[in-house]
């Protein structure tokens, strides 16, 4: 449509008035939203603002945090190596060598001798634990992520197990599509179990081998 088309119509903006022209109604309106959240929040109203880390946050069941490699009923980690999760990442934070299962593992042919997982370049989009055909690989409610080096936030096979054996008891394994009476985490994680805990810094997991 050219501009001098005449079924082209013109809209001109609305005038402001003069109470408007002083932004007034504006000002007063943002004070008046401020205002109810100091006194709601003075008065026994929902506190949004959490005292961390004397006051621990408690995610939600579906919150993406640090991953942890999956063992099964042998104790063996469940990874067969198929390298989904690694083509699945956008951010190419996962590396994988796989080698020949060893004897007496019937039941795959492949299993990670490396696996390696740069939580620094990790978006927690939960891709991974997506394309894993085996429920190897998922992200828990831990949140607290932090060290003294950038090689104390990539974990290896032996520092994604122990995250598995630290949230077990309180995130069971996610089989598929989980049952709506699967219990969930009520409190945050403890190493020691289920309950309130401090802040876990990734200098208490294993370092790298």
């Amino acid at each position: 449509m050219k501009p001098d088309d005449p079924n082209l119509k013109r809209l001109e903006p609305p005038k402001l008035t003069v109470l408007e022209q002083t932004y007034l109604p504006q000002i007063l309106g943002g004070l008046a939203v401020t205002g109810r959240h100091i006194l709601g929040a003075a008065f026994g109203g929902t506190a949004v603002t959490v005292q961390y880390p004397e006051e621990q946050h408690v995610p939600t069941a579906n919150y993406r945090g640090v991953h942890r490699l999956n063992k099964d009923e042998q104790g063996r980690v469940k990874c067969v190596a198929c390298m989904l999760c690694a083509t699945a990442c956008p951010a190419h934070c996962i590396d994988i060598v796989g080698a020949t299962a060893p004897e007496g593992w019937d039941d795959r042919e492949k299993y990670p001798e490396s696996f390696v997982i740069d939580e620094l370049r990790c978006i927690f989009c939960g891709m991974c634990e997506e394309a894993c055909p085996v429920d190897a690989i998922e992200l828990t409610g831990l949140y607290d992520l932090t060290g003294l080096s950038r090689e104390e936030l990539i974990y290896d096979k032996s520092k994604l197990l122990s995250v598995f054996d630290m949230t077990k008891d309180a995130e069971p394994m996610k089989t598929g599509n989980p049952s709506p009476s699967l219990p969930q985490p009520t409190t945050p994680l403890d190493p020691e179990g289920p309950g309130p805990r401090s802040t876990a810094t990734a200098a208490q997991l294993p370092s790298r081998s």
